[in-house]
This record gives structure tokens, C-alpha cells and sequence, in this order.
């Protein structure tokens, strides 16, 4: 059971890394005008159109309404600290593995939740920012029923209209394989914890 334990947090780090692979982060909007869809990945380092062009449409759009074009990999501090904090956890992971001490699991698990709230606090600051710090001097300028200007926050996750647009948020591949990451080290503090005190028990 105590190598299991080991096994589990061995493949939390490999998950955690595979953020180096995959995207976290999915944003896909659709409307009449645009009937494939617009989508955008969000690694780690960069953002991806989910197909070529997508990118630059939506950016075609930001400018319409006002917003910020999107970030280059340069432009986002995010997009330097986030791989070296993955590189980091992933690492620490595989070695509190080998250590084998079950606090040193739910050390690893408490960091990695703390991070990843952090981190989904981060996003929604970014989301927000983007879509309320707007060009005074923007082509299109809409207002609300109170005459106040349009906001364009897209959800930080699940559905929201935005004007004619559908929006949808949800973690893609790398961000769900983070999740089982982190469910993972709990599970192999559990069981290494249980074999610890069921050893205790049997040498008293």
C-alpha cells in the first residue's frame, strides 16, 4: 500500500507537468455571425486559437467594442512565473514520493489547492480587466439600460451572453489532468497514512 502511495504522487507530478503539454483553459464563443465558432486555448505560456484565425478574430472583435488585444507570451508576467511554479510542484511531487512521508502528500496537495485558487482568482482578474477596461475612443460604444458603458467579462466558468455572443469557459485537457493530479496526492495521503498507523498499531 506504501508503494501505491508513492506510485499516485509519482503521477500527480507527471500530471502537474503535462501543463507543459496541454492547455489549462478553453474560452469558446459563437454567434450568428461566426456559425464554426471562435475558441481560444490558455497554456501555461501562450494563448492558441482552438482553429487558425481564431485569435486574430477575436482580437478584430476586442477592437470593435474596445478591448485590449490579446496578450503576446512577453506582455504577461503570468506567462513566465506559471511554468517555473508547474516545473517547481511537478518536481517536488516526484520527491516527496520518494521520501515517502504521508504529511509531506497533504503538504503537497494544500500547496497545489492553494496555487490553483490562486491561480483561478488570477484568470479572473485577467477576464475582468479585459472586459471592463475599455477604449473611451472604441468604434462601437454600447450602454445599459441605465446609460452606463457595456461590459464584456466573459465567465470565469460556465455560460454567459455577451451582446450576440454565446460564451463558454471550462477547463480543457491540461487543467482537468491537474484536478486528477491533486484528487491523486489526497488519495495517496490516505492510503499512506493508513498503512502508517495500521504499522503502528500492529508493532505496539
Amino acid at each position: 500500500m506504501k508503494t501505491l502511495a508513492r506510485i499516485l504522487m509519482v503521477l500527480a507530478g507527471l500530471l502537474t507537468a503535462s501543463l507543459f503539454f496541454f492547455p489549462m483553459w478553453r474560452i469558446d464563443l459563437t454567434a450568428p455571425q461566426y456559425p464554426d465558432g471562435l475558441g481560444m486555448y490558455i497554456y501555461i505560456d501562450h494563448l492558441e486559437g482552438v482553429k487558425p484565425g481564431d485569435l486574430k478574430n477575436i482580437d478584430i472583435l476586442n477592437h470593435y467594442v474596445g478591448m485590449k488585444p490579446l496578450p503576446k507570451p512577453d506582455e504577461m508576467w503570468e506567462f513566465t512565473v506559471f511554468p517555473i511554479v508547474v516545473g517547481i510542484m511537478a518536481a517536488l511531487a516526484i520527491v516527496f514520493a520518494l521520501i515517502g512521508k504521508p504529511i509531506l502528500y497533504l503538504v503537497w496537495f494544500a500547496l497545489m489547492s492553494i496555487l490553483g485558487l490562486l491561480g483561478l482568482y488570477d484568470f479572473y482578474l485577467w477576464l475582468y480587466d479585459y472586459g471592463t477596461n475599455l477604449d473611451p475612443e472604441a468604434p462601437i460604444k454600447l450602454v445599459d439600460e441605465y446609460g452606463n458603458p457595456m461590459k464584456y467579462v466573459p465567465p470565469l466558468i460556465g455560460y454567459k451572453q455577451l451582446l450576440n455572443f454565446e460564451v463558454y469557459s471550462y477547463p480543457a485537457i491540461g487543467g482537468v489532468l491537474l484536478g486528477i493530479g491533486i484528487l491523486l496526492s489526497l488519495i495517496a495521503y490516505w492510503i499512506a497514512h493508513k498503512t502508517q498507523s495500521k504499522h503502528k498499531i500492529h508493532v505496539s
